[in-house]
């Protein structure tokens, strides 16, 4: 059975691409290109899930937003 998380994904200052796991609180990874960064998010997910016996999940992300002002 398959679980979809959410992410936050981000650019630094030196191009690299960051993964939040919104639902599992510091899983988290980087990569140069996108295919890369869901690959080894995929990786974190499952080590994350595999390392932790009660893992908490968090169902209480909402969105995320742009505005202009």
């Amino acid at each position: 059975m398959t679980k979809q998380f959410t992410l936050v994904i981000e650019k630094d200052e030196d191009d690299w691409l960051i993964s939040d796991v919104v639902e599992l609180p510091g899983c988290h990874t980087q990569a140069k290109t996108m295919d890369q960064l869901l690959e080894r998010t995929k990786e974190a997910i499952r080590a994350y899930l595999g390392s932790t016996k009660n893992v908490e999940i968090s169902e209480k992300f909402v969105g995320v937003q742009q505005i202009e002002v």
